[in-house]
């Protein structure tokens, strides 16, 4: 007798091929009407499996992925026809062939061939299972989302990712352009694809080990120079994926060659004021290196045209102000012809006349990285600590810093919680990255855990204890640290901030600690966090959902009578649902004009104080220098090393202290919450409720529901932008009335230049004193065109949606059935439905199911 459990599995499987097969026939129904776009798509999905087993270890070369591509015939044998082996009626194979081919033979060989790609798929949470031991392991059971994100990064995704845009863009090019409602709907369909990108921001100093923890995280272990040469500290480094080729590429955007022109005057006249200057000096040393990494010592002995073209032969795209490209196939050939753009060699302007080192020339190297899934929304950004005086240089360091949703700061571990310079970092950009940012974790990374004191007679057990222990002691010093520091406490929580020691060295050899243990497998796992966070599949699958719907749901029948009674309820929520904001909003412009109102009265009373500290702080000439620097670069100074000066920073504190708390409580860069005490994230047109009783409108209100959730991304969006202008306005609108007094402060040289530059800026900030006012008036006006702006996008975005919806004819749109059929699949497959937690779940559960098919032994088809 048969074991009945052996039946009752084979009857399972019988019912889901038959799932597949009527899945494939309605496959088969879109894929005639976009033949020619097949084989794209199929190369397209084996890359992305190619790459996917690269990336964790398969073999390279498989011959089942060169059986996966499809010549035209096979497409049209496979997507025209093919249903799972059953056999065509006699005498009609012939009449037919043109339709439908029947090819059982081929299907077996098919599922034969993933039945053996399936053994070869690699798996983080199954590793070593057998087929048989996955029956009672409880993650096979979980939804097809969380389990993709456990087993498989990405790849199902990008699976289903191709899928939906393949029929996405059928449907847009079926779609007229004869009428409003189809010129709406391809805009939509226009609209659906975007790239949301994270930021990481990467501090610290050089030498504390930043590119070997880059590095190591990203598995590249030989992708950023370290060691042997010095990083240069004014250029900024991307670190993302290349999604366009399987090649290593690196981006290098110069300055220009104005702003060059400029720093060699600045160069020259500093070192004719300075020549007797000490050569430990900041600024005597930064001059020397730049001067000597581009030109060697040749500007040392005659330099009268520093912009000649003999100088840039290597560089050309500088002179010509274009980007310059290098794209080699590994990461050791890119990291050896960029390194010279980034780095220079330590002794550097002391003899060495081959080479010659761009970095003075360079603002930013964007490093692209092939199949890389920590990457795939994730860009990391090595940042300097201070920004920079080149102007375009420290444009776009504060817009990147602004833009970093994570911070790490890297230290060394033996000095982490005493450690100066990081600390100095952390709190110099606190507020760009706080309230004038959208920054909602700080990690502070202690580097190089695995080096230990008096450890050459240690057991390898010793050692580790004493590394787990140091780690341990680390941590509790920069909590203790990061709770004294209340600068930094003023835009961030205890929860926003984390702390990690990590060991690259260990992580690569595993000498003492385990890949855990050294916490660069932590950091991994917050890169794909921060990856899944922002999906572009499931924005997109739900994009396409609502639109299919709405499209259906113009040509359903049944709902003409209901239009008008639906149309009055929407409006109606919608007007109380926009009072509600709107009733929110009044109550934070009240309070924020409270806060600024007292901000006001403390700064006109203690600017004086402010300016007294700042202007007599120092009485040589040591002094002098920086004041001169100060008034020369609009009251910023940033010196190589030690604290940022920022004297508008100063007398704005007043300000920026009164409003900073209700700035944080009303703009979370915590997304869960939402600005405005969440009033925008609840703001709803309660279609789930309207779907119960309008069944027969639940495609149109479906609709209305996925584009009420992308308006609400898009304000998301808009607001973290648009709040950083609105604090940041408090501090610009300071440096805009300052900056008279600054340039007749500069214009002064010789004898009691100090003086004569601290009278002038004393004088202009006493005449004027109601600068603090036009600050907190610029601030609230900014404050209100965001609101009104909120305001509008969301009133008018509703109306139209209601309008294209239920009162506009779409007796010209196409038949779309299927389509939704197959795209509702995929976004319940995303969304990991309870009712789909057993369904087929892309091409990694199609493998599973044909192995299990072919070892039952019943012939395809069968499922009939």
């Amino acid at each position: 007798m048969s074991n009945p459990q052996n039946l009752q599995s084979a009857q399972i499987l019988v019912q889901m091929m038959a799932e597949l097969a009527t899945l494939q026939q309605q496959q088969a129904v879109v894929y005639r009407r976009h033949l020619e776009d097949l084989q794209a798509q199929t190369e397209q999905q084996t890359r992305v499996l190619q790459n996917f087993l690269a990336q964790f270890g398969a073999a390279a070369n498989l011959p089942h992925l060169d059986r996966l591509k499809l010549s035209s015939q096979d497409q049209r044998c496979r997507f025209c026809g093919c249903r799972m082996g059953a056999r065509s009626p006699a005498g009609e194979g012939e009449q037919n062939s043109n339709q439908e081919t029947v090819i059982p033979f081929q299907c077996k060989q098919e599922h034969e061939q993933a039945a053996g790609l399936v053994k070869v798929l690699p798996s983080t949470s199954d590793t070593g299972k057998r087929k048989s031991d996955l029956q009672s392991d409880p993650s096979r059971l979980q939804s097809p989302a969380k389990r993709q994100r456990l087993s498989m990064p990405g790849f199902e995704e990008a699976i289903i990712f191709s899928d939906v845009k393949s029929i996405m863009k059928f449907v847009h090019a079926r779609l007229n352009d004869q009428d409003k409602l189809s010129a709406f709907l391809k805009k939509k369909i226009s609209d659906l694809e975007t790239d949301k990108r994270e930021l990481v921001g990467v501090f610290g100093k050089t030498g504390a080990g930043k590119s070997s923890l880059i590095n190591a995280i990203i598995k590249e272990k030989n992708l950023l120079p370290s060691g042997s040469i010095n990083a240069c500290t004014s250029v900024m480094i991307k670190v993302e994926a290349n999604r366009g080729s399987s090649k290593y590429e690196a981006e290098i955007e110069f300055i220009t060659k104005e702003e060059w022109r400029d720093e060699l005057w600045s160069f020259r006249q500093f070192l004719d004021n300075n020549k007797n200057q000490e050569k430990e000096d900041d600024d005597y040393h930064d001059a020397v290196e730049k001067l000597s990494a581009l030109y060697g010592q040749e500007w040392r002995r005659s330099f009268e045209n520093p912009m000649d073209s003999k100088y840039f032969k290597e560089i050309p795209e500088f002179l010509q102000s274009r980007r310059k490209m290098l794209t080699y196939e590994s990461a050791n050939e890119l990291s050896a012809q960029f390194v010279k753009y980034t780095r220079s060699e330590s002794k550097q302007g002391e003899g060495d006349e081959g080479k010659k080192w761009f970095w003075p020339l360079v603002k930013c190297v964007t490093v692209r990285v092939p199949n890389n899934p920590f990457l795939q929304h994730v860009t990391l950004v090595d940042l300097p600590g201070n920004g920079d005086c080149n102007k375009s240089r420290d444009q776009m360091w504060k817009g990147i810093v602004g833009d970093c949703s994570t911070v790490w700061i890297v230290t060394e571990i033996n000095r982490a919680a005493s450690e100066k310079e990081a600390w100095e970092i952390l709190e110099s950009v606190s507020s760009l990255i706080g309230n004038g940012g959208k920054c909602q974790q700080i990690h502070f990374i202690c580097t190089k855990s695995d080096l230990l004191d008096d450890s050459d007679d240690l057991s390898s057990a010793d050692i580790h204890d004493r590394i787990v222990k140091r780690n341990l002691q680390a941590k509790d010093g920069v909590r203790k640290k990061f709770n004294k520091r209340s600068k930094i406490k003023k835009h961030f929580h205890d929860d926003s901030f984390r702390v990690f020691t990590v060991s690259s060295k260990e992580f690569l050899k595993g000498k003492h600690l385990s890949p855990e243990e050294t916490e660069i497998t932590k950091l991994q796992g917050l890169l794909q966090e921060l990856n899944d966070c922002h999906s572009e599949t499931i924005n997109y699958v739900n994009g396409a959902y609502g639109i299919l719907s709405l499209i259906q749901g113009a040509n359903s029948r049944g709902v003409g009578d209901k239009k008008g009674r639906i149309c009055a309820k929407l409006e109606i929520i919608m007007i109380l649902q926009l009072d509600n904001v709107r009733k929110e909003m009044e109550k934070t412009f009240l309070a924020f004009e409270k806060c600024l109102a007292d901000g006001v009265e403390k700064s006109k009373h203690s600017y004086g104080e402010k300016l007294k500290n700042f202007l007599y702080q120092g009485r040589n000439s040591g002094f002098c220098g920086v004041l001169k620097q100060v008034v020369e670069n609009g009251g910023v100074y940033k010196p190589k090393k030690g604290k940022l000066i920022n004297l508008n920073m100063k007398l704005a504190s007043c300000l920026t202290d009164s409003i900073d708390e209700e700035f944080r409580k009303t703009f979370l860069n915590d997304s869960e919450c939402g600005a405005f005490n969440g009033v925008i994230k609840t703001f709803s047109l309660n279609t789930d409720s309207l779907i119960e009783k309008y069944k027969n409108t639940e495609l149109q209100l479906r609709f209305l529901k996925t584009e009420e959730e992308k308006m609400k991304a898009k304000l998301n969006r808009i607001i973290r932008k648009q709040k950083k202008k609105v604090y940041s306005s408090l501090t610009e609108t300071i440096e805009n009335i300052m900056e008279e007094g600054y340039c007749k402060a500069a214009e002064f040289k010789g004898e009691g230049m100090l003086y004569c530059m601290r009278e002038t800026i004393k004088n202009h900030v006493h005449s004027k004193k109601d600068m603090f006012e036009q600050a907190k008036n610029t601030m609230l006006e900014k404050l209100h065109d965001l609101m009104e702006n909120i305001l509008d996008i969301l009133e008018k975005t509703t109306k139209e949606s209601i309008k294209c919806s239920f009162k506009t004819d779409g007796s010209l749109l196409p038949d779309v059935s299927t389509e939704l059929d197959m795209v509702k699949k995929h976004y319940d497959q995303l969304a990991g439905t309870p009712d789909d937690e057993v369904s087929l779940t892309g091409f990694a559960d199609w493998v599973e199911t044909a192995e299990a098919w072919s070892q039952t032994g019943f012939p395809r088809g069968s499922a009939d």
